[in-house]
């Protein structure tokens, strides 16, 4: 059976806990975590994490869907140099600007090029999409990458640096905000 981790094929490394109050692994996303255009409130869900390893620096957090109808996927949510004694984001801190974020946090844009969380929108006829949230222990306080880059680029060098990781994967449908 092939490994649920995406990032397997870059090598192993140890796995630790990603969870949240409104999401299941394998589980559908709450109407909230659905983007304003699809019928949802584009709310980033609280995240909590335990078990990483105790050398991690910082971390570093992305959401993405690999079945959106693009050739490359979709980035909805991608900060990094969120410190290591962080262990938990509360329901919201992906709004724009938002001060429920840890200090030091950096935001990316996503694919709409807004520095925030935007919510799911599978699109008619596209089927069920996965919507990976993965967080990444890392060996590194800075990731030293341009705030002004894609997730993709900060994958890289967060590809680099990973100690540990944790995978928490929620699904969506056309219309499931209001299912």
């Amino acid at each position: 059976m092939p490994s649920t981790d995406p990032f397997a094929r870059f090598g192993e490394v140890p796995l630790f806990s990603l969870t949240s109050s409104v999401m299941t692994d394998g589980g559908p996303l709450a109407a909230a975590q659905y983007g304003a255009g699809a019928g949802g409130q584009d709310v980033s869900p609280d995240l909590h994490w335990t078990g990483f390893p105790a050398e991690t620096k910082s971390f570093a957090l992305t959401v993405y869907d690999p079945d959106a109808p693009t050739g490359s996927g979709f980035w909805h949510w991608a900060l990094f140099n969120i410190p290591a004694e962080t262990t938990s984001l509360p329901t919201g801190a992906g709004a724009e600007n938002s001060v429920l974020l840890p200090a030091g946090a950096v935001v990316m844009p996503n694919e709409g090029r807004e520095p925030t969380f935007i919510g799911a929108g599978p699109p008619p006829g596209t089927g069920t999409h996965r919507y990976q949230f993965v967080l990444h222990a890392l060996d590194v306080a800075d990731l030293g990458v341009d705030p002004q880059a894609t997730p993709a680029v900060m994958g890289f060098n967060v590809h680099f640096h990973t100690l540990a990781r944790a995978v928490l994967e929620a699904t969506g449908v056309a219309g499931g905000a209001s299912a």
